[in-house]
């Protein structure tokens, strides 16, 4: 393998484009609920330790996706770039366990001096090439990648929703949002009341007045009873007193701060993003999915 700035003098030399982590507490959303559900995507064991997935070009510009056992090496690269700053990527031979055909998802660069991206040629042997989801539909892994969005700018999403309120205080969540697109989706923050009984208490109350919201909280609450598969709750740091928390389950995610409301997208409304205003419950939920998140190291 080598990193784009190097010549590609060897045939067989993967120009590095990016990289992902596969682990419990981090990988692409895209991929699944869960930790063993992306590593059932890719064929892959669900060990603890996880995987590193680097994505690229060989010197055809065909599109691979190499998963390699370096999982620090790989978390090394993402820290730098994440922070603006270069680094190479190099991962030794000797740690790939496969390479898949395709990209997961969708890279606004190519690799200088090589074809355009492209699908690798397989004649019908091995796996499918790996594809992104199509841009012009709605589905569980579009909603996985709008709750990505909506946690990435969650300030944005925050301010908005204030404004909305303030404009209109009889009906502070109908508005819709004018943010950022949830992949090129309409986007609308609509209101539902939080649950009215403590996180311990039982399900939530029938104040929550969509269904999808009142299945999305009641199977959050069950998480704190009966633990889910590694990766449905994941936390991150939003602020020196509060997390952001990522939880999904079938048909549903989750955004949310411990010190905030919590924002909630559905397979079954495209594009939308749901409001659980703070109320007196929801802060417990948030206090016991946190005790339970995997945090990225």
């Amino acid at each position: 393998m080598t990193g784009t700035d190097d010549a590609a003098a060897d045939d067989d030399a993967l120009l590095v484009l990016t990289a992902l982590l596969l682990t419990p507490a981090r990988f692409p959303s895209v991929l699944g609920d869960d930790y063993v559900a992306a590593c059932d995507a890719l064929a892959l064991e669900p060990y603890e330790e996880g995987y590193g997935l680097v994505l690229g070009q060989d010197s055809t510009g065909a599109r691979w996706t190499v998963v390699v056992e370096d999982v620090s090496q790989v978390a090394v690269a993402v820290a730098a770039w994440d922070c603006g700053m270069e680094h190479d990527l190099s991962p030794d031979g000797r740690s790939v366990v496969c390479a898949l055909p395709g990209w997961p998802l969708d890279l606004a660069v190519a690799a200088p001096g090589v074809p355009e991206p492209h699908d690798p040629k397989t004649d019908g042997e091995g796996p499918a090439p790996l594809t992104p989801p199509a841009a012009d539909a709605w589905g569980p892994a579009h909603r996985r990648l709008g709750a990505d969005e909506v946690a990435a700018q969650w300030s944005l999403w925050r301010e908005q929703i204030d404004e909305n309120a303030a404009a209109d205080p009889g009906h502070p969540d109908a508005a819709p949002v004018n943010a950022a697109p949830v992949n090129a989706a309409a986007v609308d923050a609509v209101g539902v009341e939080a649950a009215d009984e403590g996180a311990s208490g039982g399900s939530p109350s029938r104040s929550v007045q969509h269904p999808g919201v009142r299945r999305a909280l009641s199977e959050a609450l069950a998480y704190t009873k009966t633990p889910p598969p590694p990766g449905r709750i994941r936390s991150s740091f939003a602020s020196a007193d509060a997390r952001t928390l990522r939880v999904d389950g079938p048909g549903w995610s989750m955004v949310a701060r411990t010190d905030d409301i919590a924002l909630i997208l559905l397979d079954e409304e495209p594009g939308t993003v749901l409001t659980v205003r703070r109320g007196p419950a929801l802060p417990g939920l948030l206090k016991a999915l946190e005790e339970l998140a995997l945090h990225p190291a």
